[in-house]
C-alpha cells in the first residue's frame, strides 16, 4: 500500500511507519526484548504479593467512611466549650446514604474556624463513623463527595483523546488503564509486604513500559526501539536517584503521609519508597521523549534513504534539544506547583532560600526534579543513537511519487548547505 509524502512528513506515531531494519538487526531486537520481557515476568512472579501474607494495614483509626447528604444546618451553642453561649457552632444534620447506618440521620458540629470548610444544604459529604464512640460524636466530617465530578472529568478527557487520536487514542487510554492496574494491583500491595521498593518499582515500570507502549503504538520496530530507549533511560534515572538520595541523606519521611505510614506499618523502607516514586514519576515523561526521537529518526530516514547513522543522529538530536527544553521546564513547574503550599508556608515563616531548599520536604522535590530531568536529557542521545544504529545502514523504501523525490532532493541540498563540521552535535 502506497503512502504520500505528507503521510511521512506529518506522521508522529510509531504505528504508521514501515519497518526499516535489516533482518539481522530485527532478530537482535527480538532477542533483547525477549530477554528483558522474561526478566520482567520473572520479577512479577517472584515479587507478586501472596494472598495469604498478612499485611499490616491498621492506621490506628477505628472508623469507617460513609456517604451522606446534608439536610439541615443550624447555629447552636458549641458543645464542650466553656461559656458556650458566646461561641456558636454549625450543627449539620445529614442523611447517611451508604454503610451500615444507611437511611439514618447523622449530626455533627463544626467549630467556627477559617480552616473548616463551607458546607451548604444539599451537599454530598463523606463522614467518618466510629461505631464505638458516644452517639453525639460518632459522626465527624471527613471530606466532600467528588466521585461523580471526577467521572465527568475522566469522561471529558477520554472524549478529547479519542476525538483527536481516534483508535490510537483508544489504545493510549487502554495503556493508561493498564498502568493503573499494575500500580494498584501489583506495586501498592507489594510495597506493603516490605520488599525492596526500588526493585518493585523497576519491575512495575518495565511492565508498564512494555504494555503501554505496545498498546498505544503497535508491535513494530519503532516501538521496540522506543521501549529499549525508555528502559535504558530509566536505568540511568534509577542509578542517579540511588546515588543522590543517599548523598543528600534523604530519609523519605519528609511528608505527613510518610509519617502516618511509619506509625501504621513498620516494614516499609521509606528511602526506597522515595526512589520508587522518582522512577514511576519519570517513566511517563520518558516514553514521550523516546517515542518522539524514534519517530524523528524514522522520518529522516524515509525522507532521505542515503542518510547514515551519523547523519540521522545529528539531525534527530536537534529535534530532541527543542523537546527537552520544553519538557524539563514542564517537569520543574509540575513539581513546584505540587509543592506550592509548602513553599508558601516556608516563605511566611521568613526562612531563607537556602534553608527552604535544603530542608527535606523541599529537597525531596529538588532531587526528584533534577534526577528526572537528567534522565530525560539522557533519553535523547541514548534513544536517538539506538534508533540511528538500528536503521542507519538500511535502505528505506522509495517513495513512489514526484513529491517524495522533490523532498529528498531538497534534503540533499540542505545537507550541502549545512556541512557536518559546521554544527557538530554530541
Amino acid at each position: 500500500m502506497s503512502s504520500s509524502p505528507l503521510d511521512h512528513a506529518h506522521s508522529h506515531t510509531l504505528a504508521d511507519a514501515a519497518d526499516l531494519a535489516t533482518p539481522a538487526v530485527r532478530r537482535t531486537l527480538v532477542v533483547v526484548l525477549a530477554a528483558v520481557a522474561a526478566l520482567t515476568v520473572a520479577g512479577l512472579l517472584v515479587l507478586w504479593p501472596d494472598d495469604d501474607v498478612a499485611v499490616e494495614t491498621d492506621t490506628g483509626f477505628a472508623v469507617e467512611l460513609v456517604d451522606a447528604t446534608v439536610t439541615r444546618i443550624e447555629l447552636v451553642p458549641c458543645s464542650g466549650v466553656g461559656e458556650a453561649e458566646t461561641v456558636r457552632c454549625e450543627r449539620i444534620t445529614s442523611r447517611v446514604t451508604s454503610g451500615p447506618t444507611s437511611g439514618t440521620d447523622a449530626s455533627f458540629e463544626l467549630f467556627p474556624t477559617a480552616s473548616n470548610p463551607t458546607i451548604e444544604r444539599g451537599d454530598g459529604i463523606v463522614l467518618s463513623y466510629a461505631p464505638d464512640a458516644p452517639a453525639e460524636v460518632a459522626y465527624q466530617f471527613a471530606d466532600f463527595q467528588r466521585g461523580s465530578s471526577l467521572m465527568w472529568l475522566a469522561g471529558l478527557f477520554a472524549l478529547a483523546v479519542v476525538a483527536l487520536a481516534r483508535m490510537k487514542g483508544v489504545r493510549a487510554l487502554l495503556g493508561v488503564a493498564v498502568s493503573l492496574v499494575v500500580i494498584v494491583g501489583f506495586l501498592l500491595p507489594a510495597l506493603l509486604t516490605g520488599r525492596s521498593p526500588l526493585l518493585l518499582a523497576l519491575v512495575a515500570s518495565s511492565t508498564i513500559a512494555f504494555l503501554a507502549l505496545f498498546l498505544a503504538h503497535g508491535v513494530n520496530e519503532r516501538t521496540a526501539v522506543a521501549l529499549l530507549g525508555t528502559l535504558a533511560s530509566l536505568a540511568v534515572t534509577g542509578v542517579l536517584a540511588l546515588v543522590f538520595v543517599e548523598a543528600t541523606s534523604l530519609t523519605g519521611l519528609g511528608s505527613e503521609e510518610a509519617t502516618l505510614l511509619r506509625a501504621s506499618s513498620g516494614v516499609i523502607d521509606f528511602q526506597g519508597l522515595l526512589l520508587a516514586g522518582i522512577l514511576i514519576g519519570a517513566l511517563g515523561v520518558l516514553d514521550d521523549v523516546t517515542v518522539t526521537q524514534v519517530s524523528a529518526v524514522w522520518e529522516l530516514k524515509q525522507a532521505d534513504p542515503s542518510f547514515g547513522p551519523l547523519d540521522l543522529y545529528r539531525r534527530a538530536v536537534r529535534i530532541g534539544r527543542d523537546h527537552i527544553a520544553s519538557v524539563v521546564n514542564t517537569l520543574a513547574l509540575a513539581y513546584a506547583g505540587a509543592a506550592l503550599p509548602l513553599l508558601l508556608l516556608f516563605t511566611q515563616a521568613s526562612r531563607s532560600f537556602g534553608e527552604v531548599i535544603t530542608g527535606e520536604a523541599v529537597a525531596v522535590e529538588v532531587v526528584r526534579t533534577l534526577v528526572g530531568s537528567i534522565g530525560l536529557v539522557a533519553a535523547v542521545p541514548l534513544t536517538t543513537g539506538l534508533a540511528a544504529l538500528v536503521i542507519g545502514r538500511a535502505d528505506a523504501p522509495a517513495v513512489d511519487d514526484r513529491g517524495g523525490r522533490a523532498a529528498r532532493r531538497e534534503a540533499r541540498r540542505a545537507r550541502r548547505r549545512d556541512p557536518f563540521w559546521s554544527d557538530v552535535d554530541v
